[in-house]
C-alpha cells in the first residue's frame, strides 16, 4: 500500500486505501458524529482502520473548511468543529501525524496527478456547487498557502459589467462582505438570478433542465455564464491554466464546458489561447485520493 486518504463530510466519514498504482485497495465508510469529542474519536478509528493492511501508511484527511495556520484552529460550517483545534485533537487521539487539506484542494490535487488534468502545469480546479472555491497545482504539489486561503476563488468580487448590464442586486456573502462571486455563481447562486427575474423560487436542477424550454430558465443561464466568464477571466489572466477542471454540482449541467469555452475564447485577450475546461472524473474518489496525496508529499507517516 502506498497511502491512505479520509474523506470527512457532514454526513459521512469515508476511508480509501490505496495500492502503489493508486487504484482502490480498500474503503470503509461511517456515519458523521454530531459532537465534537464522537467526531475526533470517529477519526482516530479511521486511521486505525487505514493502518490496518499496513502500518506506517502516510495518512491524509480532506475536509470542507479552513485551518487557520496561525493558531491551528478550524472554521468548517458542517461539522461542530469550528474554534477547535481540531487536525491536532485528531492526531494526538491517533497517537500519529496526519496531513490536512480543504476538500476543494483535495479535488484539485486528484485530478492534476491522477484525472481530467494529468500532466497539465499548472492546473486549476473549480467547484461550483454549494459554494465556489477550488486549488491550483503546480509541479506535482498544492501551491503554496501561507494563509490557507489560496484557491477560496468563491470570494472574488463579482465583475462589476455583467452585474450592472442584467440589473443584479449586490449581495451579502456567507462570509460577511458585499459581492462576493459565490453568492451568484454557485448552485443557490443560479436560483437567485432565476428568482430575480421570475419573482418566485426554483430548484437549480431544475433551471438547468427547463434551459431549453423556459425562456426565464434560459435567460437565468445566460446571466450565471456571463458573470462565470468574466471569473474565468480573472483565474486565467492571474494564474494562466493549463487546465481548468470543474467539479460540484453544477458541472453536471450539459454543455457546461463547451459554453465556458466559447464565451472565454471571445472574452479574454484577442488571439491568445485559452486553457482546456475538462470536467472531473474522480467524483466521490476525489476527496479521500487527494487527502492521500497530499499525505505523500508531506511526508505523513506514522
Amino acid at each position: 500500500m502506498i497511502a491512505a486518504g479520509i474523506d470527512l463530510g457532514g454526513t459521512k466519514i469515508e476511508a480509501q486505501v490505496f495500492a502503489p498504482d493508486w487504484s482502490l485497495a480498500a474503503r470503509h465508510r461511517w456515519p458523521t458524529p454530531k459532537d465534537y469529542p464522537s467526531l475526533v474519536t470517529a477519526m482516530a478509528e479511521a486511521i486505525r482502520w487505514c493502518e490496518t493492511p499496513a502500518a506506517n501508511l502516510p495518512v491524509g484527511i480532506s475536509a470542507a473548511g479552513l485551518i487557520n495556520p496561525a493558531t491551528g484552529l478550524a472554521l468548517t460550517s458542517n461539522l461542530p468543529a469550528t474554534g477547535k483545534p481540531f487536525p491536532q485533537d485528531i492526531a494526538d487521539a491517533a497517537g500519529r501525524p496526519i496531513a490536512w487539506i480543504n476538500d476543494c484542494r483535495a479535488l484539485t490535487l486528484s485530478e492534476a496527478m491522477l484525472g481530467a488534468a494529468k500532466g497539465a502545469d499548472p492546473a486549476v480546479g473549480l467547484i461550483l456547487g454549494t459554494g465556489v472555491a477550488g486549488g491550483v497545482v503546480t509541479g506535482g504539489k498544492l501551491l503554496p498557502s501561507p494563509a490557507a486561503t489560496g484557491g477560496e476563488f468563491g470570494h472574488f468580487p463579482l465583475a462589476a459589467a455583467p452585474i450592472v448590464a442584467h440589473g443584479l442586486p449586490i449581495l451579502t456573502c456567507g462570509c460577511g462582505r458585499l459581492g462576493c462571486a459565490e453568492t451568484y455563481l454557485s448552485a443557490p447562486g443560479l436560483a437567485r438570478i432565476a428568482s430575480h427575474l421570475t419573482g418566485a423560487d426554483h430548484a437549480p436542477e431544475t433551471i438547468v433542465a427547463g434551459r431549453a424550454t423556459t425562456p426565464a430558465f434560459a435567460k437565468a443561464w445566460a446571466i450565471w455564464l456571463d458573470l462565470a466568464t468574466e471569473f474565468l477571466v480573472t483565474l486565467c489572466l492571474t494564474l494562466d491554466p493549463h487546465v481548468i477542471v470543474i467539479g460540484g454540482g453544477l458541472s453536471r449541467a450539459p454543455g457546461l464546458t463547451d459554453d465556458l469555452t466559447a464565451r472565454l475564447t471571445k472574452a479574454t485577450l484577442k488571439g491568445f489561447p485559452v486553457p482546456a475546461i475538462r470536467l472531473a472524473e474522480g467524483g466521490d474518489a476525489s476527496g479521500a485520493r487527494g487527502a492521500a496525496l497530499h499525505a505523500v508529499n508531506e511526508g505523513a507517516h506514522a
